[in-house]
């Protein structure tokens, strides 16, 4: 493993895409700051890279506290120029209209818009004066439509989508490159399966082409990580072949 003087941090490091970035990042030498609610979660996730000969830090975090994210990004970059930054919180929400309360709509504009905002601005204060960046966001079908139920979590992830952009056309030009990632997938966790089981019966799992491997999302990230800077994609969309568009 090359070792890397520089860090990669993520935001929403949680214990399926927000691992596997971890892991990805870490094994290409980086060092990793890995900041989630309730972070001793991550200590399996610490252990399994250590023995890899990966390095990473795990932080709590409450991606929502702007004075929690600066000091986390700060730590960062303190350690060894922070070169990416990975927002990927999540706060996938279903709600009918009339179930959807002020406080469900605020708090996951808070987790998945006012967040992203944070960790944007913080991460670009800091990489200004490396003369470059990369700051990639996590969106999701609902970046692009709202569906039936999602009013909060659409309305966040549409605001996410509009911060990345405007940040993509102002800090392009400055060696930073700004890229927003629409999972157009279910992706494979604990929680997607159990859904889709209740919604329409065991046999909505039998098809394994229909949800995304949170290895998969790590890669793509990866790979925006790797573009060059003549050829830089601002929104990837990804889904599994066998899903419908």
């Amino acid at each position: 493993m090359q070792t890397r003087n520089a860090t990669v941090a993520v935001i929403g490091a949680g214990d399926y895409i927000g691992a596997e970035i971890v892991k990805k990042f870490a094994s290409e030498g980086f060092t990793v700051f890995a900041g989630r609610r309730n972070g001793d979660k991550l200590a399996p996730l610490v252990k399994e890279i250590e023995s890899s000969g990966g390095t990473v830090l795990a932080r709590s975090l409450d991606a929502r506290n702007e004075t929690e994210i600066a000091a986390f990004l700060n730590d960062a970059d303190a350690h060894a120029p922070l070169e990416v930054t990975i927002f990927n919180v999540g706060a996938n929400v279903n709600f009918p209209i009339l179930e959807t309360t002020d406080r469900v709509f605020r708090k996951v504009w808070e987790m998945a818009c006012w967040a992203g905002f944070l960790a944007g601005r913080e991460s670009t204060r800091l990489m200004l004066p490396h003369g470059k960046g990369n700051i990639f966001f996590t969106g999701a079908t609902a970046s692009l439509r709202g569906g039936s139920g999602f009013a909060a979590f659409a309305a966040a992830k549409f605001g996410l989508r509009a911060v990345a952009q405007a940040m993509a056309r102002e800090l392009g030009p400055k060696n930073i490159h700004v890229a927003h990632l629409i999972i157009d997938s279910g992706v494979d966790t604990a929680w997607v399966r159990e859904r889709r089981e209740q919604l329409w019966g065991k046999g909505a799992l039998d098809n394994p082409d229909l949800l995304m491997p949170p290895a998969s999302v790590a890669a793509s990230y990866w790979q925006l990580y790797q573009q060059p800077r003549s050829a830089w994609t601002f929104e990837l969309e990804i889904r599994p072949f066998g899903e419908k568009w």
